[in-house]
């Protein structure tokens, strides 16, 4: 893809304060909701509803742990962490999946189970249906402003959204995407419990939905969490922009080959560069020097969020000239 999705650009630099603002967003509206499906559930008997505020509790975990990955990586570099502290939210969006998986997909499964071993006792479902069709509209609006942005920086990296969002390392708007999309689909499915228990009288339609809306949490916190563990075990830039790299770095006239490349994703708009580089035998030390300074230039003109070049001059393979050979 044309500069690729998941490439890292500092261009816009208010990209981690939009971020927070989604985050924020969604926070605030799952927590309300998570209160309000919790005394529906109560009053209805219904075990989706519970599920459903079940997931919305984790919601707004996940959102508060995304929060202390924003800023906790924001953090500049310093004496023990020369490299900064961009891998940071890797690991609180590594939490944050896993309190998907277990404040909403294993309570979802485990009441679903119960549901349908146990039976339940029906209630009056009206506040029920209040409550989803509210928070449906609060969960759109919160979906919306994840979408704003994910479509943003899919039109700037001039890539599809949804191959934006599959390999973007901006974890914190795919979370939110993905969670408010996963909400939507999860109230459609206790609505759908709610009416078939009112329609048939049976429990069953309530504890189907229920493991239903488990499966579908556990789906959203395996994708999350593959793509924060990818992260932080390190995942290169994409292949087309690490060629564009070897590009740049051959058009500088004092560079002969480059031998070996690497490429580091240490944040959404952060990323390291290194290469073995094989400088013509001509070249004087002094224009080594001005020559690893002049590619470092060319790449973050390209690529500014290339925050960390090192260059390491190498010989091409093969036998070394005689000793005392200048």
């Amino acid at each position: 893809m044309a500069q690729a999705a998941d490439s890292v650009d500092s261009a816009d630099q208010h990209g981690g304060g939009e971020s927070t603002f989604t985050v924020v967003v969604a926070a605030v509206a799952n927590l309300g909701i998570a209160v309000a499906k919790a005394v529906a559930g109560v009053i209805s008997g219904s075990s989706a509803m519970l599920s459903e505020a079940a997931h919305s509790v984790a919601d707004t975990v996940t959102e508060v742990l995304l929060l202390t990955a924003l800023r906790r990586s924001e953090k500049p570099a310093d004496e023990d962490h020369p490299l900064g502290y961009g891998p940071e939210r890797y690991i609180w969006a590594m939490l944050a999946a896993v309190a998907t998986f277990v404040g909403g997909a294993v309570f979802s499964l485990y009441d679903g189970i119960h549901t349908l071993v146990a039976g339940e006792e029906l209630g009056d479902p009206l506040v029920s249906y209040v409550v989803l069709g509210v928070a449906f509209l609060l969960e759109g609006y919160s979906l919306r402003t994840g979408l704003k942005q994910a479509r943003g920086e899919a039109a700037r990296f001039r890539a599809p959204m949804k191959t934006y969002l599959r390999h973007t390392p901006d974890t914190a708007v795919k979370a939110v995407v993905l969670e408010d999309s996963a909400a939507l689909i999860g109230l459609v499915l206790a609505a759908g419990g709610l009416l078939g228990g009112q329609l048939t009288g049976s429990g069953v339609w309530d504890g189907v939905a229920s493991l239903l809306i488990g499966l579908l949490l556990l789906y959203v916190a395996w994708v999350l969490g593959r793509s924060n563990v990818e992260l932080l075990i390190g995942r290169p830039l994409p292949g087309p922009m690490r060629e564009r790299i070897r590009a740049e770095l051959l058009a500088v006239a004092e560079i002969e080959a480059v031998l070996e490349l690497t490429t580091l994703v240490q944040g959404p708009r952060e990323a390291l560069v290194a290469a073995k580089v094989d400088f013509r035998d001509v070249s004087t030390a002094a224009e080594i020097e001005w020559a690893c300074e002049r590619a470092e230039q060319r790449l973050r003109a390209v690529f500014p969020g290339v925050s960390r070049v090192y260059l390491d001059p190498t010989p091409t393979p093969g036998p070394p000239p005689p000793e005392g050979t200048p």
